[in-house]
């Protein structure tokens, strides 16, 4: 064993895998201080030694971890491991800024080493110069299959399959079957159903492994195959297609063109990832945070896609700001209406926050539809109704309590019933119509909600107070 083994082998026993991660799977700091202590020193094979027994999950987690002034030195010593497997786990941005890095033959290097999905994910956000070299640099089976790939709209089932599907003709008898997977030396590994196609290379049906093992060689693929099948349209969303995941509990399935011809695949382990890309979305558009909302993001990224909501709601806010401004003689006369008109705005835009949550999570999954839309409706008023007279009892009482005034506590309790009930419409309403609209609902309905529930809270408060005569 020469010297650079023998050191190998030490670095590697003395880091076993407790050391390198927590409880959660998460890689240590420590253990990330000492892989960047080697790198700075420049020691490589002493790095390289701590970082190989990794996953390639892990691995990228690591380049994600360290400072972006380091990333560049890290991937330098770390050149052998990291390859496509580990890139395709990698955070876009963090990705993106390896890859410049990269000569186009490099990438294209790496590239051909992976399932096409995951070539594409790291070639589509490639400048279009840049994407270029890489294709030429590719082979011609390789480049074919991406650039077909890329020639499918962004975030649809042709950017998401794989194309090397595993299909048979009907006609064929299970030992055809399974000597054809057994001689295929470039087919695919991973794979869990055989998609059966008519000459027209239609799909008519499927037959999943297990069955083609414990069916007799004899016994032909159309007697035993599954004829109702979900296809997945090529330029169907890549949302609709986790949905009919979820919904028919699939592992895989086939792709088709407007033709009906099998083009290709999706197997579960991608929907994993679009599921959580979709959570992820429509939760930071939810808060103004924008579509990526990354901690890798660039930061004048960052600023771009969140100024523009705060803008947005501080033009709504001004609408606010106005209903207070005309009761203004009204606050001066009782400065108790000033104390109490913050918890009327943040308990309502909290009831509507709630509300607005649920909604967009059901439009998001298909649950609330036109046939169910004025059930939900009625349904989220309900709840606001009993949430508002709770809330409206409890803050009653104690401003009557606390201010010594019984009709200060009946018109602060009056005012937050009535805006936790339009809260409660509107977190449900403002989504369905935006949504009807064509809108995605997840990126402005907090806007509209926010502004409703603040404006009628106050407005409700203030209107009340002057109405009873509780002020002049």
């Amino acid at each position: 064993m020469s010297d650079s083994d023998l050191e190998t082998a030490t670095i590697q026993s003395r880091t076993p895998p407790e050391t390198r991660l927590d409880a959660d799977d998460r890689l240590k700091p420590s253990f990330v201080k000492e892989v960047m202590a080697r790198v700075e020193a420049g020691d490589f094979e002493g790095a390289r030694a701590l970082v190989e027994p990794l996953h390639p999950a892990d691995v990228a987690d690591l380049f994600e971890l360290v400072d972006h002034d380091d990333r560049r030195a890290l991937a330098a010593a770390l050149s052998d491991l990291l390859d496509g497997d580990v890139l395709a786990e990698m955070n876009e941005h963090v990705r993106e800024e390896l890859i410049d890095a990269l000569e186009p033959h490099q990438v294209a290097e790496i590239a051909g080493e992976l399932e096409t999905d995951d070539a594409v994910a790291i070639i589509e956000d490639m400048e279009e110069e840049e994407q270029r070299a890489v294709l030429r640099a590719l082979d011609p089976d390789d480049r074919a299959a991406i650039e077909e790939a890329l020639s499918y709209p962004e975030e649809t089932a042709g950017r998401l399959m794989r194309r090397d599907a595993v299909a048979v003709p009907e006609h064929w008898t299970v030992g055809q079957v399974i000597d054809f997977l057994r001689a295929g030396d470039e087919m695919t590994t991973d794979f869990w159903e055989v998609f059966v196609v008519d000459p027209g290379h239609r799909p008519v049906g499927t037959c999943l492994l297990s069955w083609i093992l414990r069916t007799p060689r004899r016994i032909a693929v159309r007697d035993v195959m599954k004829r109702e099948q979900t296809l997945i349209p090529v330029d169907m969303d890549q949302e609709e297609v986790a949905l009919r995941f979820q919904k028919y509990a699939l592992i895989s399935a086939a792709v088709v063109d407007p033709g009906g011809r099998l083009v290709g695949m999706i197997t579960v382990d991608d929907i994993v990832h679009i599921i959580q890309e979709e959570a992820s979305e429509d939760t930071l558009l939810l808060s103004g945070a924008g579509v990526e909302g990354d901690i890798n993001e660039p930061v004048r990224e960052s600023y771009k896609a969140r100024v523009r909501w705060l803008c947005a709601n501080l033009l709504t806010a001004l609408i606010a700001s106005s209903i207070i401004y005309a009761f203004g003689a009204a606050i001066e006369e009782m400065i108790a209406l000033a104390a109490l008109m913050p918890i009327v705005a943040s308990i309502g835009g909290n009831a509507g926050t709630q509300t607005m949550a649920v909604s967009v999570r059901a439009l998001a999954m298909n649950q609330l539809t036109r046939s169910n839309t004025w059930r939900t409706v009625w349904r989220e008023i309900i709840v606001a109704l009993l949430n508002g007279a709770t809330i409206a009892i409890l803050l009653g009482l104690g401003a009557g309590l606390v201010f010594g005034d019984v009709q200060l506590g009946l018109v602060i309790a009056a005012a937050m019933l009535i805006n936790i009930v339009v809260a409660g419409l509107c977190g449900v309403v403002v989504p369905v119509f935006l949504e009807r609209a064509g809108q995605d609902p997840a990126v402005s309905s907090s806007v509209f909600v926010t502004m409703i529930t603040d404006s009628m809270g106050f407005f409700a408060f203030l209107g009340l107070a002057v109405a009873t005569g509780l002020v002049g």
